[in-house]
């Protein structure tokens, strides 16, 4: 093919190319990966047949644009993920502090309400956990290994579904804020009720110190996640009850937005809770001294990060 015939025969697609790049921020991921596909095939024919073609240096140029905004385009997103969870959800929790404290004692309360009846009807923790649960808790007590439960399954696999329950349970907890503020109080102290009645059945057989040492090694991540999820979903709600100078519709759609922005930043909280659980808290051989320490840094983290240091950037 001769080159006036090939410069013909595109000379109009190139064309709307260079249209495009005049407005390429407002262009498609898709659309510009295409072009730029077409264009270095283009350019690749070219300088086979026509090497000393000037059409060479003008798509050369063409495809250099669309290389550099391309690239640039991934390192922003790169950035945006690490901006993400270093400056936007402790932001986020800067202006939920108020909803983060109602969560935190709203669990609180339902942990000592739990207690509570826990020590006052030695049925209550058949009807929080079930019969089989409690029947096994004590096979597992007599045999000499309380914590045997965290011991049956293969770690991965546990690690799997421990996570993805976890995570089920912080969106549950998130999207009753559908219903108003008030549902996801209730999954709140549904959880906190089953906690505390949890850690005083093995108060009561004598294995406050080995329960708390093995439970809380990836309990203080998952349950300080879950009172998080919980704030999220307080932020929801209270936005459909409450939008003040806004629209109805306008503050849920707010509320919404900020309360997904916390429930998307537990997510890893989660996964290191899944591990923990499944890979660390088996080993209830490890000293007591080394499970005390993961259990301080994992409740330093919880507060630096989301407490801490959100008032330092918030002020």
């Amino acid at each position: 093919m001769k080159e006036a015939v090939f410069f013909r025969q595109n000379r109009s697609k190139w064309k709307r190319y260079e249209d495009c790049l005049k407005q390429i921020e407002q262009q498609s991921p898709d659309t510009l990966a295409d072009i730029y596909i077409d264009v270095t095939n283009d350019l690749s024919f070219v300088q086979s047949h026509y090497p000393r073609s000037r059409i060479n240096i003008y798509l050369n140029n063409l495809s250099i644009r669309l290389h550099q905004f391309i690239n640039r385009k991934k390192k922003e997103k790169f950035l945006r993920i690490i901006t993400y969870w270093k400056y936007e959800v402790p932001l986020v929790m800067y202006h939920a502090r108020k909803e983060l404290l109602y969560s935190f004692l709203i669990f609180s309360v339902s942990i000592l309400t739990g207690i509570f009846s826990t020590a006052h009807d030695e049925d209550f923790p058949r009807l929080i956990m079930g019969d089989h649960y409690v029947d096994m808790t004590l096979r597992n007590i007599e045999d000499g290994d309380p914590m045997a439960v965290y011991k049956d399954s293969h770690s991965g696999i546990m690690f799997f579904g421990i996570t993805i329950n976890n995570i089920q349970v912080s969106f549950i907890v998130f999207i009753y804020g559908l219903f108003t503020s008030i549902a996801s109080a209730y999954v709140l102290v549904k959880n906190g009720i089953m906690l505390g009645c949890f850690q005083y059945f093995f108060y009561e057989h004598g294995l406050f110190k080995e329960s708390f040492l093995t439970i809380w090694i990836h309990g203080t991540l998952e349950i300080s996640a879950i009172i998080v999820a919980g704030a999220a979903g307080i932020i929801m709600g209270n936005g459909w009850l409450f939008p003040g100078t806004y629209s109805r519709i306008v503050s849920f759609r707010k509320s919404a937005q900020r309360g997904m922005k916390i429930i998307v930043g537990t997510i890893p909280i989660f996964i290191v809770a899944g591990f923990l659980e499944s890979f660390v808290t088996r080993h209830t051989e490890f000293p007591d001294f080394v499970r005390a320490v993961i259990i301080l840094l994992s409740l330093s983290f919880v507060i630096f990060y989301y407490v801490v240091y959100p008032r330092k950037l918030g002020s």
